[in-house]
């Protein structure tokens, strides 16, 4: 049994050997057994080095902006398909070890230029949820990923692209090649990290577009790594907002953890072009939360953490729908709020 790394689409398989003389008698129950051994016992792969779990407290700052560490493009894959509105890309960066981080922090980016507003000086960081885990996408330590949408103006009268008023940081990623130096700051952020003192805890993960990049790490160090002081036990529940189908990010990975952990991952996607929600209106990923609303309550009220992730403007309508939840439950939401935030169950990360 071996491992089919496809870092393509980010996904990785067991692989494995049939006999093809049953395979071609038709003797189909050789398949059904490889299946449930796949199932009892999925196949972990092996990270390094291991001292980076050592450490008590997450590193923070180890790079600041006037000093920043130059890193090293590997990779820049586009994500979306055709249909999806605009462009989405997972870029790997090779940091040699040198910026190590934790799953849910961010990492700083400088883009190249002078900033327009003080010229001679560098550009403003621009901050970034990391996509792997501290082992990176090679498990060896060394790389950082990741995930940007290409930030694109289009002028209202016109309906044409202004490249001036493009997004500066997404576009010099998006159009990176590997091998191009990239000035990188960081890590930093304590309030989207993975609590791990309870392996079986429950952790119930929202996000719109990009917004997925930090859970993307949880779930890689979850159910993918053999982290020998870190066995999940627990359930990871994701829900994904995103426009439609061609949009979805990582959906190869995750479909794969549902597949292969059934008991620990639930994936509930949100596809506001193609999906309705019970009113007839749009899904958006609050929608999903309501249709759940009882089972989210009660989980979290046996101590269950919370994530949001993604643009700003997702928080007010999932408020909402948690505060209406709320009421018709007979609490009040405040004080819930209140109890989530003081027990650090409510980790919220928005831009």
């Amino acid at each position: 049994m071996g491992f089919n790394l496809n870092f393509r689409d980010k996904s990785w398989a067991p692989v494995f050997s049939l006999d093809l003389k049953a395979k071609n008698s038709g003797r189909r129950n050789h398949n059904v057994i490889c299946m449930s051994v796949q199932q009892a016992s999925v196949p972990k792969v092996a990270v390094s080095p291991l001292e980076l779990e050592n450490a008590t407290e997450p590193p923070l700052n180890l790079h600041k902006p006037k000093e920043p560490y130059t890193a090293t493009i590997v990779s820049v894959e586009r994500l979306v398909g055709p249909k999806a509105p605009g462009e989405t890309c997972h870029i790997v960066i090779d940091h040699g070890g040198n910026v190590p981080y934790w799953e849910g922090q961010s990492y700083g980016v400088i883009p190249p230029g002078e900033n327009p507003k003080k010229p001679g000086a560098p550009h403003n960081v621009r901050l970034y949820s990391i996509a792997s885990t501290r082992y990176g996408d090679f498990f060896d330590g060394k790389t950082a990923s990741l995930c940007v949408r290409r930030a694109v103006y289009y002028d209202p009268e016109t309906g044409k692209e202004d490249p001036s008023k493009n997004g500066v940081c997404s576009n010099f990623l998006c159009n990176s090649k590997p091998g191009d130096k990239i000035q990188v700051t960081g890590p930093s952020g304590k309030i989207m990290l993975l609590p791990e003192d309870d392996p079986n805890a429950t952790h119930i993960m929202i996000a719109t577009g990009t917004g997925v990049a930090p859970y993307r790490g949880y779930l890689r160090r979850m159910f993918m790594e053999s982290v020998p002081k870190f066995k999940f036990g627990g359930l990871a529940w994701l829900f994904l907002g995103v426009a439609n189908s061609d949009s979805l990010l990582y959906d190869d990975e995750f479909t794969k953890y549902l597949n292969d952990y059934p008991n620990n991952f639930r994936y509930d996607r949100a596809l506001s072009r193609e999906q309705q929600n019970k009113n007839g209106g749009k899904m958006y990923v609050q929608d999903k939360i309501e249709e759940y609303s009882d089972e989210i309550f009660k989980l979290l009220d046996n101590g269950a953490h919370i994530y949001f992730c993604g643009l700003k403007g997702m928080m007010p309508g999932i408020q909402g729908t948690l505060k209406r939840v709320a009421e018709e439950r007979g609490e009040s939401w405040e004080e819930k709020l209140s109890l989530l935030k003081k027990n650090k169950q409510w980790h919220v990360e928005v831009y």
